[in-house]
Protein backbone atom coordinates (compact mmCIF):
# COMPACT_ATOMS: atom_id res chain seq x y z
CA UNK A 1 0.00 0.00 0.00
CA UNK A 2 1.68 3.14 -1.32
CA UNK A 3 0.47 6.13 0.81
CA UNK A 4 1.62 9.85 0.08
CA UNK A 5 0.90 13.12 2.60
CA UNK A 6 -0.11 16.54 2.05
CA UNK A 7 -1.17 19.07 4.68
CA UNK A 8 -3.45 20.66 1.99
CA UNK A 9 -6.65 18.44 2.01
CA UNK A 10 -10.30 21.06 1.85
CA UNK A 11 -13.30 21.03 0.22
CA UNK A 12 -12.93 17.80 -1.32
CA UNK A 13 -10.11 18.34 -3.41
CA UNK A 14 -6.25 17.26 -2.13
CA UNK A 15 -3.19 19.00 -2.89
CA UNK A 16 0.31 16.75 -2.73
CA UNK A 17 3.69 18.84 -2.15
CA UNK A 18 5.91 19.23 -4.88
CA UNK A 19 8.05 16.17 -3.63
CA UNK A 20 4.80 14.04 -3.00
CA UNK A 21 3.51 14.99 -6.47
CA UNK A 22 7.50 13.81 -8.10
CA UNK A 23 7.05 10.55 -6.48
CA UNK A 24 3.72 9.87 -7.43
CA UNK A 25 3.75 10.74 -11.63
CA UNK A 26 6.84 10.26 -11.99
CA UNK A 27 8.38 7.64 -9.85
CA UNK A 28 5.38 5.59 -9.18
CA UNK A 29 3.70 6.92 -13.11
CA UNK A 30 0.61 7.40 -11.32
CA UNK A 31 -1.94 9.13 -13.62
CA UNK A 32 -5.57 10.67 -13.82
CA UNK A 33 -7.95 8.78 -12.68
CA UNK A 34 -5.76 6.37 -10.97
CA UNK A 35 -7.18 5.93 -6.89
CA UNK A 36 -3.92 7.21 -4.13
CA UNK A 37 -4.13 6.93 -0.25
CA UNK A 38 -2.87 9.97 1.38
CA UNK A 39 -2.80 10.98 5.25
CA UNK A 40 -3.38 14.55 6.22
CA UNK A 41 -0.68 14.35 9.38
CA UNK A 42 -3.41 14.81 11.62
CA UNK A 43 -4.61 11.07 11.72
CA UNK A 44 -6.92 10.98 8.72
CA UNK A 45 -6.38 8.41 5.43
CA UNK A 46 -8.35 9.66 2.20
CA UNK A 47 -8.71 7.56 -0.75
CA UNK A 48 -8.63 9.81 -3.73
CA UNK A 49 -8.71 9.93 -7.51
CA UNK A 50 -6.43 11.74 -9.10
CA UNK A 51 -7.61 14.90 -11.18
CA UNK A 52 -4.74 16.26 -12.10
CA UNK A 53 -0.86 14.27 -12.72
CA UNK A 54 1.52 17.52 -12.28
CA UNK A 55 4.47 16.46 -11.05
CA UNK A 56 4.57 20.12 -8.98
CA UNK A 57 0.96 19.87 -7.55
CA UNK A 58 -0.73 17.35 -8.35
CA UNK A 59 -4.68 16.90 -7.41
CA UNK A 60 -7.09 14.85 -6.50
CA UNK A 61 -10.57 14.47 -5.53
CA UNK A 62 -11.39 12.58 -2.39
CA UNK A 63 -14.03 9.54 -1.80
CA UNK A 64 -13.38 8.38 1.37
CA UNK A 65 -12.24 9.68 4.76
CA UNK A 66 -10.58 7.17 7.32
CA UNK A 67 -10.18 8.86 10.51
CA UNK A 68 -7.54 7.56 13.57
CA UNK A 69 -5.81 5.85 10.65
CA UNK A 70 -3.31 3.43 12.45
CA UNK A 71 -4.32 5.26 16.02
CA UNK A 72 -3.10 4.32 19.14
CA UNK A 73 -5.35 3.97 22.64
CA UNK A 74 -2.67 6.95 24.19
CA UNK A 75 -0.92 9.85 23.99
CA UNK A 76 2.66 9.78 24.50
CA UNK A 77 5.32 12.60 24.74
CA UNK A 78 8.82 11.14 24.51
CA UNK A 79 11.08 14.36 26.17
CA UNK A 80 14.80 13.59 24.82
CA UNK A 81 18.20 14.91 25.18
CA UNK A 82 19.55 14.87 21.12
CA UNK A 83 23.13 12.68 20.88
CA UNK A 84 25.93 13.82 19.99
CA UNK A 85 25.26 11.57 16.96
CA UNK A 86 22.68 12.94 15.35
CA UNK A 87 22.11 9.58 13.43
CA UNK A 88 21.26 7.99 16.51
CA UNK A 89 18.27 10.17 17.28
CA UNK A 90 16.78 10.11 14.04
CA UNK A 91 16.99 6.25 14.39
CA UNK A 92 14.90 6.45 17.67
CA UNK A 93 12.87 8.64 16.21
CA UNK A 94 12.00 6.65 13.07
CA UNK A 95 11.21 3.82 14.92
CA UNK A 96 9.66 5.04 18.10
CA UNK A 97 7.33 6.41 14.87
CA UNK A 98 6.76 3.03 13.86
CA UNK A 99 5.66 1.69 16.89
CA UNK A 100 3.13 4.70 17.86
CA UNK A 101 3.96 8.28 19.56
CA UNK A 102 2.59 11.86 18.93
CA UNK A 103 5.21 14.20 20.01
CA UNK A 104 9.09 14.50 20.86
CA UNK A 105 10.24 16.92 22.63
CA UNK A 106 14.10 17.76 22.27
CA UNK A 107 15.40 18.74 25.76
CA UNK A 108 18.87 20.45 26.44
CA UNK A 109 20.34 18.79 30.04
CA UNK A 110 23.04 19.76 32.70
CA UNK A 111 25.28 17.14 31.21
CA UNK A 112 24.33 17.39 27.38
CA UNK A 113 27.36 17.44 24.60
CA UNK A 114 24.81 18.89 22.15
CA UNK A 115 23.42 21.67 22.66
CA UNK A 116 21.77 22.84 19.54
CA UNK A 117 19.28 20.98 17.56
CA UNK A 118 17.10 22.08 14.59
CA UNK A 119 14.05 20.07 14.48
CA UNK A 120 13.08 20.84 10.59
CA UNK A 121 14.74 17.77 9.31
CA UNK A 122 13.35 15.70 11.88
CA UNK A 123 10.18 16.37 11.08
CA UNK A 124 10.50 15.52 7.44
CA UNK A 125 12.21 11.94 8.21
CA UNK A 126 8.82 11.54 10.67
CA UNK A 127 6.94 12.09 7.82
CA UNK A 128 8.12 9.37 6.14
CA UNK A 129 7.85 7.03 8.98
CA UNK A 130 4.54 7.42 9.78
CA UNK A 131 3.65 6.56 5.59
CA UNK A 132 5.99 3.82 6.17
CA UNK A 133 3.96 2.37 9.02
CA UNK A 134 0.70 3.00 7.85
CA UNK A 135 -0.04 5.87 10.06
CA UNK A 136 -2.62 8.85 9.42
CA UNK A 137 -1.25 11.14 12.33
CA UNK A 138 2.60 12.35 12.15
CA UNK A 139 3.85 13.29 15.27
CA UNK A 140 4.62 16.68 16.61
CA UNK A 141 8.49 18.00 16.56
CA UNK A 142 8.62 20.76 19.28
CA UNK A 143 11.72 23.25 19.38
CA UNK A 144 14.25 22.25 21.94
CA UNK A 145 13.74 23.43 25.60
CA UNK A 146 16.08 22.89 28.52
CA UNK A 147 15.13 19.98 30.92
CA UNK A 148 14.34 22.35 34.15
CA UNK A 149 12.40 24.37 31.31
CA UNK A 150 10.50 21.33 30.05
CA UNK A 151 10.15 19.72 33.61
CA UNK A 152 8.16 23.08 34.93
CA UNK A 153 5.76 23.73 31.70
CA UNK A 154 4.78 19.67 32.26
CA UNK A 155 1.18 19.14 32.79
CA UNK A 156 0.33 18.02 36.11
CA UNK A 157 -2.68 15.33 34.27
CA UNK A 158 0.13 13.24 32.97
CA UNK A 159 1.74 10.11 33.89
CA UNK A 160 4.99 11.36 34.10
CA UNK A 161 8.10 9.29 34.42
CA UNK A 162 11.43 10.17 34.42
CA UNK A 163 14.23 7.29 33.43
CA UNK A 164 17.67 7.39 34.92
CA UNK A 165 20.68 5.59 36.19
CA UNK A 166 20.65 6.24 39.64
CA UNK A 167 18.65 6.21 43.27
CA UNK A 168 17.33 9.28 44.20
CA UNK A 169 15.46 9.74 47.69
CA UNK A 170 12.77 8.05 45.77
CA UNK A 171 13.68 4.67 44.69
CA UNK A 172 13.08 3.58 41.42
CA UNK A 173 10.64 1.16 40.03
CA UNK A 174 10.75 0.01 36.60
CA UNK A 175 8.71 1.02 33.85
CA UNK A 176 7.02 -1.82 33.33
CA UNK A 177 5.69 -1.58 36.78
CA UNK A 178 4.92 2.18 36.97
CA UNK A 179 2.80 1.29 33.56
CA UNK A 180 0.69 -1.28 35.71
CA UNK A 181 -0.02 0.23 38.56
CA UNK A 182 -1.12 4.06 36.56
CA UNK A 183 -3.14 1.55 34.75
CA UNK A 184 -5.42 0.38 37.71
CA UNK A 185 -8.19 1.68 38.68
CA UNK A 186 -7.55 3.82 41.89
CA UNK A 187 -4.40 4.40 43.63
CA UNK A 188 -3.89 4.25 47.63
CA UNK A 189 -2.67 7.25 49.32
CA UNK A 190 1.07 6.17 49.80
CA UNK A 191 1.46 5.66 45.73
CA UNK A 192 3.94 7.38 43.93
CA UNK A 193 2.11 7.08 40.83
CA UNK A 194 -0.39 10.07 40.42
CA UNK A 195 -4.15 9.50 40.44
CA UNK A 196 -6.48 10.34 37.79
CA UNK A 197 -4.38 8.61 35.11
CA UNK A 198 -7.12 5.94 34.63
CA UNK A 199 -6.63 4.12 31.23
CA UNK A 200 -3.04 5.27 30.37
CA UNK A 201 -4.59 8.08 28.38
CA UNK A 202 -1.88 10.81 28.29
CA UNK A 203 1.71 9.66 29.18
CA UNK A 204 5.67 11.77 29.48
CA UNK A 205 8.39 10.44 29.45
CA UNK A 206 12.23 11.91 29.99
CA UNK A 207 15.46 10.26 28.82
CA UNK A 208 18.96 12.01 29.60
CA UNK A 209 21.62 12.46 27.61
CA UNK A 210 25.05 10.22 27.64
CA UNK A 211 25.99 11.59 30.68
CA UNK A 212 22.27 11.27 32.25
CA UNK A 213 20.36 13.74 34.14
CA UNK A 214 22.29 15.66 37.02
CA UNK A 215 20.95 14.99 40.42
CA UNK A 216 19.74 18.30 40.70
CA UNK A 217 17.84 17.76 37.36
CA UNK A 218 16.47 14.18 38.58
CA UNK A 219 15.30 16.26 42.13
CA UNK A 220 13.49 18.71 40.22
CA UNK A 221 11.67 16.22 37.99
CA UNK A 222 10.96 13.98 41.14
CA UNK A 223 9.63 17.28 43.13
CA UNK A 224 7.53 17.78 39.46
CA UNK A 225 5.64 14.90 40.24
CA UNK A 226 7.90 12.62 38.10
CA UNK A 227 7.97 8.97 38.90
CA UNK A 228 11.87 7.76 38.51
CA UNK A 229 12.17 4.54 37.05
CA UNK A 230 14.65 2.06 34.94
CA UNK A 231 14.47 0.40 32.21
CA UNK A 232 16.62 -3.26 32.90
CA UNK A 233 20.11 -3.84 34.83
CA UNK A 234 21.64 -2.77 31.11
CA UNK A 235 23.13 0.18 30.45
CA UNK A 236 21.64 1.56 27.63
CA UNK A 237 22.47 4.35 25.44
CA UNK A 238 20.25 7.53 25.49
CA UNK A 239 18.43 6.31 21.97
CA UNK A 240 18.12 2.79 23.28
CA UNK A 241 16.70 3.49 26.50
CA UNK A 242 14.44 6.16 24.82
CA UNK A 243 13.13 3.32 22.18
CA UNK A 244 12.74 1.15 24.97
CA UNK A 245 10.56 3.33 26.86
CA UNK A 246 8.54 3.59 23.46
CA UNK A 247 7.48 0.11 22.93
CA UNK A 248 6.88 -0.65 27.11
CA UNK A 249 4.07 1.49 26.34
CA UNK A 250 3.09 -0.02 23.43
CA UNK A 251 3.50 -3.18 24.49
CA UNK A 252 1.32 -2.33 27.54
CA UNK A 253 -1.71 -0.31 25.79
CA UNK A 254 -1.94 -2.34 22.61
Amino acid sequence: MEVFYSPQIENGICVLPEDESVHCVRVLRHREGDEIYVIDGLGTLYTCRLTDASPKAARAQVLREEPDWGAHPYFLEMAVCPTKNLDRYEWFAEKATELGLDVISPVIGDHSERKVFKSDRLRRLLVSASKQSLKGAVPTVQEPRTVREFIASAPKDALKLICCCFEGETPRTSINDALEMAGQAGHDATSVIPDGIGELQRIIILIGPEGDFSREEAALAVAGGFVPVHLGPSRLRTETAALTAVEAVYLKCI
